[in-house]
C-alpha cells in the first residue's frame, strides 16, 4: 500500500442487506497513548504500561495497555493506586505533542478512504462510509481495510466497530477490542444490544446505572422495553437502547470544551502560586483556541480541595474570545470570589466552553473595551512554535514557569467532543 492512500479495487454491490442502508464506522485505537510509548520504546512491548507520571505522583492515570488493565488498572484511577494494582509496570509521563502528530496521521488515513470523519478525540472518529463498497467491498472489507491502512501508516492497532448508526457502531468497537472488528448487521441491532449492560448506552453512567439497578433495569433490553414516557430524563437513552440513532457523521464538528487541569505534588495553600498555575493554564488553553481558529464564551475555573471536595464556578463573557489576557482575568475574578484565606488545593483547572469557529468573530471599527491583544499574542505563538516556550511570555506568567516544570507529569488536557 503506498502512501497516496489505499490501492483500488473495483468490487460488486453491497449485500442486499446493506443496501439502502447507511455503514458507519466507528474506529478507536487501542490503548493510545501505552501503545504509542510501546512503539517508541520496543523493551516496553508485552508489558504493563501506565502513562500519567511517576508511581508516587498524585496525578491520574491517562492510558494503561491491556497488559496493565489485566490487573485493574484504569484510566483516570489515581497513579498510587495503580501502582498498588500493578506494582511492576512501567510508568511513564505522558507526550502529548506526539500523541497529536501521531493522531493527525491515523485522521489522515481516515480521511483518505471518506470525506466524512467526525473525531471524538486524539484516538477515535467515525467514518460514514456508505456508498465506497465499489472501491473497497463489503463493510467487513471495508473495516479490514482501514485497520490495515492505519497499520502501515502508524504501526499501532485499531478496533472497528460498523453497524447502520453511530451508537451502535460505538458499542460494536468497544466489544472488539483489542485490535479486531465487530460488525451488526441491520435487522440484528436489538439482538445485538439487549443482552448487553445498560452502562454502554450513552449518557448512561455511574449514577445512572445503580438508579436504573433499582428499577430492575441492568440491561441494555431492559431499558429498551421500559416505557421512556415514565422516564423522561433517559428518554434519549431509552431510544439508542432500541437501536434508534439517526445522528449524522458531522465532518465539521466542533470542540463543546477546551481545557487544561493540574495536580499539585503536595496540597498547597499558597495563594499566589496557585494564582500562577492558573495564569498558565489560561495562557495555555487560549493557545490552543488560537491554534484550532476557535473562540469561547463562558471561562470555567475547577478546584479540588484537599478533602477532593471539588466545585466549578464560571463566568459567561460579553464576548467569545481567544485571548490569553480576557481568560486571565476572568480566572483571577473567579478564584478571588470564590477561594478563601484557609483553603488548600489539591487540583486546579481551566476550561473554555461555549466553544465555535473564530470566523464568527465580530469585528467592530470602534472598540469601548480595552485594546485587543490578539494580535501580539498570535505573533508570541508563532515565535514560540518556532524557538520554544521559554523564549517569549506575559509579564505576569514570568517566574512561574520554573517552579511548575517539575509537576509538568501531573498536567492533564482535554478536547471534549
Amino acid at each position: 500500500m503506498d502512501a497516496t492512500g489505499p490501492e483500488f479495487r473495483p468490487h460488486g454491490r453491497l449485500p442486499a442487506e446493506w443496501q439502502e442502508r447507511r455503514v458507519i464506522m466507528h474506529a478507536d485505537m487501542d490503548a493510545f497513548y501505552a501503545s504509542v510509548e510501546q512503539r517508541e520504546r520496543p523493551k516496553l512491548k508485552g508489558r504493563p504500561v501506565i502513562v500519567g507520571g511517576p508511581r508516587d505522583a498524585r496525578g491520574v492515570v491517562a492510558a494503561a495497555s491491556y497488559e496493565a488493565r489485566a490487573y485493574g488498572v484504569r484510566s483516570a484511577m489515581p497513579l498510587r493506586q495503580a501502582a498498588r494494582l500493578c506494582p511492576h509496570a512501567e510508568f511513564v509521563s505522558g507526550r502529548m505533542r506526539l500523541y497529536s502528530d501521531v493522531s493527525a496521521e491515523v485522521m489522515r488515513v481516515f480521511r483518505t478512504y471518506t470525506p466524512l470523519v467526525e473525531p471524538l478525540s486524539l484516538d477515535e472518529a467515525f467514518l460514514d462510509v456508505t456508498g465506497c463498497e465499489r472501491r473497497y467491498g463489503t463493510p467487513h472489507e471495508t473495516a479490514d481495510h482501514v485497520r490495515d491502512a492505519v497499520r502501515s501508516a502508524v504501526d499501532l492497532p485499531v478496533s472497528v466497530g460498523i453497524a447502520t448508526s453511530k451508537s451502535v457502531a460505538k458499542i460494536a468497537s468497544t466489544l472488539a477490542k483489542p485490535d479486531g472488528r465487530r460488525i451488526v448487521r441491520p435487522g440484528s441491532e436489538q439482538d445485538f444490544l439487549d443482552p448487553l449492560p445498560v452502562r454502554m448506552i450513552w449518557g448512561i453512567g455511574p449514577k445512572s446505572e445503580t438508579r436504573l439497578a433499582a428499577r430492575g433495569i441492568r440491561t441494555i433490553g431492559d431499558l429498551s422495553r421500559h416505557d421512556p414516557e415514565r422516564m423522561r430524563e433517559l428518554r434519549k437513552a431509552t431510544t439508542l437502547a432500541r437501536g434508534i440513532d439517526p445522528r449524522d457523521v458531522e465532518s465539521e464538528r466542533t470542540a463543546k470544551s477546551v481545557g487544561h487541569e493540574v495536580t499539585f505534588s503536595h496540597d498547597t495553600g499558597d495563594r499566589d502560586l496557585v494564582l500562577r498555575y492558573l495564569r498558565q493554564l489560561a495562557d495555555h488553553v487560549a493557545r490552543r483556541l488560537r491554534a484550532k481558529r476557535l473562540i469561547g464564551r463562558t471561562v470555567v475555573l475547577k478546584l479540588r480541595y484537599a478533602d477532593f471536595r471539588t466545585i466549578t464556578r464560571q463566568v459567561t463573557l460579553p464576548k467569545p474570545t481567544d485571548q490569553t489576557r480576557a481568560i486571565v482575568g476572568a480566572i483571577r475574578d473567579l478564584l478571588g470570589r470564590e477561594a478563601g484565606g484557609q483553603d488548600v488545593f489539591r487540583l486546579v483547572g481551566v476550561h473554555v466552553t461555549g466553544i465555535e469557529p473564530a470566523s464568527a468573530r465580530q469585528l467592530s471599527l470602534i472598540s469601548k473595551t480595552r485594546r485587543d491583544s490578539r494580535p501580539l499574542e498570535v505573533a508570541m505563538d508563532e515565535v514560540r512554535a518556532r524557538f520554544g516556550d521559554a523564549v517569549i511570555t506575559h509579564g505576569a506568567l514570568l517566574g512561574s514557569s520554573a517552579r511548575m516544570d517539575r509537576e509538568r507529569y501531573a498536567w492533564r488536557e482535554d478536547v471534549l467532543g
